[in-house]
Order: structure tokens, then C-alpha cells, then sequence
């Protein structure tokens, strides 16, 4: 490919490239790039969300230029306020260093992670001396810190502020320093904490990065951003039948929105299928089916698509319980027990009062038979008593003897 073909390849996809005419200059200059992509380790796994931008990471990877994937361990301990309407709890670095572990497993089901530089921050931000942080203070002026949507909506409605949660951008802006990075990726949310990048390295004198943006992918629910805390993710630890059965919750909506990020579709794909799903000539579930099925053979491999397909036609289409989750309780449990304790003991609910607005919606099925009574009692012997909780939660459940 030309150079002109490489950037329309790098820019398919993304929200912004800043500046795009520094990107071409330094493609065109043949020089093996340096590009930098960091996650703070707030939770264990990551997710689709994640995903997204590591597909981008993966073309430069395929391009043959350096990919660095940054751990923020020291950032982690302060945690990103990007987006934040008040200040983070602070993670020990217990909690940190186990957040870590899995972190490079799951990149490799996009990176190749032979072909990876892994940093850690604490590295380097860590033995900054006292002088080098003031330093690195004096290279930036208040007023242009709490320009920031979310530091500035803070201030406006008298919330706090923590003066750390102010150094979480310079801390990010002085890694592209360190590691003289030429190209820094990040979802839309992190366009403030990028520039500051390019800021620091021209006040250190280095030449600035480029900064490349992706869109945020929303949840399952289709309203905000994929998100651990907000329970609306599909991870990449999950397995193929939970991540089959996730995809086919969404709505027909989002469905499109994930091709179009997940499977990289081009619009004019999308439209086509559009067009059939609306004429009748291809029915949503199918598409839904294609969409669930591509994006486990992209990220978890050819056979788990498989598997996480025939999972769900036999345990959502088929009610073929075979296929849901086996649980066998301990023989010291009641032969009868009260529904919202059986729930809570399989972990389908983690409250009585989650467990009663199941009930009331009715989405709790034992038997295929519907619970309506609050207080109703379960039999539980030798045969599988087969549990359907919600859309996505199948059991089947003994008794111990």
C-alpha cells in the first residue's frame, strides 16, 4: 500500500487523528513508529469496550511499527477522573498488582504479544525526584487543567476536586515523555489527557505525538459507554456461550453499532443488511446471530464461535437444559427451600429485594413453570430441577445425596 492507502486504512473507524498531516508525515518518513496505548489497571478484566482500540493497535501492529502497551500501576493507585463526578476510592497496590495479572492474557486474544513492549509507569514516575515533579508542575498552568468538561462541572456545582486527581493528566502526558511516543491511542473520553502529551513533549523538546481517538462502545444496555462498574460489559474472560448469549440480548439498534466497531463492517455493508432486516428478506435474530458468532471468532477463535453458537440454540431455542449451568448444592440442604434463598445460593441474585422484582416481573421460571409467589418453596431431590432466571441465566439443579 501507498502511503495515501495506509492512512485511509488507519483513519476507517476513528473519531479524530490530530494532526492528520503530521500522521502522514511521519508514515511517509519510513521510520518504525513508536505507538503508545495505556490502561490503568482499576479492574481485572478488560472488555469489548477495550477491544475497540486495541483492533486499531493491532493494524499498526501489522504495519510493523513498535507497539508499547502501557500498564498504569502508579496512575491506577490515583485512578483516571476523566468522566468522574466525584473523587475515585484509591486502589491499594494489592488490589493493583491482581487487576495486572490477566491484564497481558487478554491483550493477546488481539495482540500478538510477542511482537509487544509492555511499560509500567511506576517504573519512572515513581523515582521522580521532588525537583523533577515541580518541575513537571510548572510546565502547565491551572486554568488550562480545569478546562476539562468534567473538572469544570465539578467546580461549577462545588464538588470537590482531589489536587491529585489534577496530576492524573501530566502523569499520563509525561509517560508519552518517557517513552517518546509518536503515535498515542485512546477512546474519545481521553482526547484532554492525549493533548496533554503532545503539550509535555514539546516542553521537553521532542517531537509530538499524534493522537488517534475511537469511539466509546456502548454497553449491553445501549445508553453509556461499556463499563465494568456499570455492569454493562461483555469481558474478554467470558466465556463463548455468556458472550454468545450477551450479544443476543442487545437491541436491534445496537447491533448495528457493533458491527460497525467490533467487526470493522464499512457503512455501506451495514446499510445493505439494514435494508434486508427492514424488507423482511433477513430477520434480525439472524443478523444477530452473524454479529455474536464474528466477534467471538475475532477475538476468542474459530471454535469458541462455534461453541458459543450451539450453546445458545440449545439452551435459549431448544430448552435443552444439557447446556446451562450445573449446580448440586450440598447434602445438608433442605429438601424444600424458600425460591429467593435457592437464588441467592446459586448466585443468580445477591438480594432479597433484587430476588422479589424478579419474581414481580415475572422472570423467574422453575419447570418452565413461572413463579408469581414471593414466598414459594422449591423441591430439590436427585432429579434437575432446571431454573431460568432473567434472559441469560440457566440453571439446572440437584440435590446432593
Amino acid at each position: 500500500m501507498d502511503i495515501s492507502q495506509t492512512f485511509e486504512l488507519i483513519k476507517t473507524g476513528t473519531c479524530k487523528i490530530a494532526p492528520e498531516d503530521e500522521l502522514k508525515k511521519k508514515l511517509a518518513s519510513g521510520k518504525k513508529l513508536r505507538i503508545k496505548l495505556g490502561a490503568d489497571p482499576t479492574a481485572p478484566d478488560l472488555h469489548l469496550g477495550h477491544a475497540v482500540v486495541l483492533g486499531k493497535l493491532k493494524l499498526f501492529q501489522d504495519l510493523g511499527h513498535e507497539i508499547i502497551f502501557l500498564i498504569g500501576d502508579f496512575t491506577a493507585s490515583i485512578g483516571d477522573p476523566t468522566g468522574r463526578s466525584k473523587t475515585r476510592p484509591p486502589l491499594s497496590s494489592e488490589q493493583i498488582q491482581v487487576n495486572t495479572k490477566t491484564y497481558l492474557e487478554q491483550v493477546g486474544r488481539i495482540l500478538d504479544t510477542k511482537k509487544l513492549t509492555v511499560a509500567y509507569n511506576s517504573t519512572w514516575l515513581s523515582a521522580l525526584t521532588s525537583v523533577e515533579w515541580v518541575a513537571l508542575c510548572a510546565k502547565i498552568t491551572l486554568s488550562r487543567l480545569i478546562e476539562r468538561e468534567d473538572f469544570a462541572n465539578r467546580l461549577a456545582g462545588n464538588i470537590p476536586i482531589g489536587f491529585h486527581e489534577l496530576l492524573y493528566p501530566l502523569m499520563q502526558g509525561y509517560d508519552s515523555v518517557h517513552l517518546k511516543a509518536d503515535i498515542e491511542l485512546g477512546g474519545t473520553d481521553q482526547t484532554f489527557n492525549l493533548l496533554m502529551g503532545r503539550h509535555l513533549q514539546e516542553q521537553y523538546g521532542q517531537e509530538p505525538q499524534v493522537i488517534l481517538t475511537t469511539p466509546l462502545l456502548e454497553g449491553l444496555d445501549g445508553s453509556v459507554k461499556m463499563s465494568k462498574s456499570l455492569g454493562n460489559t461483555i469481558g474478554l474472560t467470558e466465556s463463548p456461550d455468556q458472550v454468545f448469549g450477551k450479544i443476543m440480548s442487545i437491541s436491534d439498534a445496537l447491533m448495528w453499532r457493533y458491527y460497525e466497531l467490533l467487526l470493522n463492517k464499512p457503512v455501506a455493508e451495514i446499510a445493505q443488511m439494514q435494508e434486508k432486516a427492514s424488507n423482511g428478506s433477513l430477520h434480525p435474530m439472524d443478523l444477530k446471530k452473524q454479529l455474536a458468532h464474528g466477534v467471538l471468532e475475532r477475538f476468542w477463535g474459530a471454535g469458541a464461535a462455534q461453541q458459543g453458537q450451539e450453546a445458545f440454540e440449545h439452551l435459549f431455542q431448544k430448552k435443552d437444559f444439557s447446556h446451562a449451568q450445573q449446580v448440586v448444592l450440598s447434602v445438608g440442604t433442605p429438601e424444600a427451600l424458600w425460591i429467593v434463598d435457592l437464588l441467592k445460593t446459586i448466585g443468580a441474585v445477591t438480594s432479597t429485594s433484587e430476588a422479589r422484582r424478579l419474581i414481580d416481573e415475572g422472570a423467574v421460571t422453575v419447570n418452565d413453570e413461572k413463579i408469581t409467589d414471593f414466598g414459594a418453596l422449591v423441591a430439590l431431590g436427585a432429579t434437575p430441577v432446571q431454573l431460568k432466571v432473567g434472559k441469560k441465566k440457566f440453571y439446572s439443579i440437584t440435590r446432593g445425596s
